[in-house]
């Protein structure tokens, strides 16, 4: 068994995609080492002040985070994750 049998992730992106999202970011959060729900007040936050289409990357090394932080965001913005393989993901957040 693997995360992925116990954590309801949002879509997924390849490794170039998450590079060109990155580079596109308006805003990164570093929340590794943060635990639930610490990570989802602060994407919450950041959302709220910016505009339609803007993108947040949250940094993190919480799997619970990859599925958590999309839903606490809600009707905010959209959720895509990124995984580096070694226990290191990105949460992208377009604010809609």
């Amino acid at each position: 068994m693997s995360m992925e049998d116990f954590v309801d992730m949002p879509d997924e992106v390849d490794d170039e995609t998450a590079e060109e999202l990155l580079d596109q970011a308006d805003e990164v959060q570093d929340a590794v080492g943060e635990v639930c729900p610490h990570p989802q007040v602060e994407a919450k936050r950041a959302l709220q002040s910016m505009d339609e289409g803007e993108l947040l990357v949250q940094e993190t090394d919480h799997v619970p985070s990859t599925e958590n932080v999309p839903d606490a965001v809600g009707e905010l913005a959209q959720g895509k994750v990124w995984k580096s393989g070694d226990g290191f993901y990105r949460i992208f957040l377009r604010r809609q």
